[in-house]
């Protein structure tokens, strides 16, 4: 079963952050092929040209690349700056949200720290 596409967001960016997902999850490895445009197409019931403009956003990003004749791959280094890229993400724009809550809801944080590790 695929991933549930969302009507507010483009498809080709749904995708693109689930490719994303997969990098920093580990599914996609660096140095490993990308599954094919035609494959995802099926694979997820999309038009081919929405996973093409994702795979050139990656592209875009340098993280993935485009081998002549072979397909596309995941750049070396692409997850250690997705992980840096994500994480100055949260700390912008999740962070402060999730504190304000955290503050107003008086949770004490070593409590909060302690209940994730049971």
């Amino acid at each position: 079963m695929g991933p549930v596409w969302n009507d507010s967001v483009p498809i080709y960016r749904q995708l693109r952050d689930l490719i994303v997902a997969m990098i920093l999850d580990g599914a996609l490895k660096e140095g490993e092929a990308a599954p094919s445009v035609r494959q995802v197409a099926v694979d997820y019931q999309i038009n081919p040209l929405t996973v093409s403009k994702a795979y050139q956003d990656l592209v875009d990003e340098d993280l993935l690349e485009k081998r002549r004749g072979l397909g596309l791959f995941v750049r070396e280094g692409a997850r250690a700056r997705l992980l840096g890229l994500e994480r100055e993400r949260f700390l912008r724009e999740e962070w402060p949200q999730l504190r304000a809550r955290i503050a107003r809801l008086e949770l004490d944080m070593h409590a909060l720290l302690k209940t994730g590790a049971e």
